[in-house]
């Protein structure tokens, strides 16, 4: 029997459990479609972090001198675009999701929970790749005994789930608010590249005074960016500080967007 939501509801994890199948189904097409006819397939999992890269080591570590915490500018700035690129891209993915599919949501029933984290879980693929990368030039350049990988790399899952709530909180907020107001997905791009900024990507998390720190770390970007700084180029010691308040927003972001989401959910198929 198919009822309606009532009341604020977060995730009715009993109804996912039921269509797995569809969750799976749509976690695999998500990968597979996105190389489809593509002559470089999952290469570009890894060409946009490393043209960024090549971008901003230029503009940012010649021309400006940004500090890199005493390693190369280049592993400095792809260290924090890993994490970034995966973020990015399954937050505007997520919140494209429901348009995207906005034929399955006029036809059949199903929990739309199913479509935007369904892609955020498909970019971990991308993520696996480009880490991969990663580690292969820090071997590489791993000459100078000051900095390298370290026991922090056992913190890596926690930073990935982190950017999994985030992205995925974020992303069900805005998809539910996509599908009435098409002007959220039209400026995708632009609030991404605002939010780049608001993050340590380009820069070192030092140089934000230390009184806007605990403001700043909110950002639950900021923990995970400067935590895969810390694990895998020991910049610094492993920003407890700067992960714990961006853990909690991440959790926060997550029931506030599976609540929204849900309570928006009934009007989807009227709307999209």
């Amino acid at each position: 029997m198919i009822e309606p939501p009532s009341g604020w509801q977060v995730i009715n994890f009993k109804e996912l459990v039921a269509y797995r199948d569809l969750f799976w189904f749509l976690t695999h097409k998500a990968i597979r479609t996105r190389y489809a006819q593509s002559a470089l397939g999952i290469g570009w999992a890894v060409i946009q972090p490393v043209a960024t890269m090549l971008v901003f080591t230029l503009v940012f570590g010649k021309m400006v001198g940004v500090r890199s915490d005493g390693v190369p500018y280049f592993i400095f700035s792809f260290t924090a675009l890993v994490p970034w690129t995966y973020f990015q891209n399954a937050l505007t993915e997520a919140v494209a999701s429901l348009i995207a599919q906005q034929n399955m949501l006029s036809k059949i029933y199903f929990p739309r929970l199913v479509l935007p984290i369904s892609v955020v879980l498909a970019r971990l693929l991308d993520l696996v790749i480009s880490f991969a990368l990663l580690m292969a030039i820090i071997a590489w350049y791993w000459s100078d005994p000051g900095w390298g990988p370290n026991w922090g790399i056992c913190v890596l899952p926690l930073l990935v789930v982190i950017m999994i709530f985030s992205s995925a909180g974020l992303g069900l907020f805005l998809s539910a608010m996509a599908v009435q107001y098409r002007d959220i997905n039209y400026g995708m791009s632009f609030l991404v590249r605002l939010l780049m900024y608001a993050a340590p990507v380009v820069y070192s998390v030092s140089e934000v005074p230390e009184k806007y720190q605990f403001y700043y770390a909110l950002n639950p970007m900021v923990g995970v960016i400067e935590g895969f700084r810390s694990a895998l180029l020991s910049t610094n010691p492993m920003p407890w500080n700067l992960i714990f308040p961006g853990a909690v927003t991440s959790v926060i972001m997550l029931l506030v967007g599976a609540m929204y989401f849900r309570r928006k959910e009934r009007v989807f198929a009227d709307v999209a």
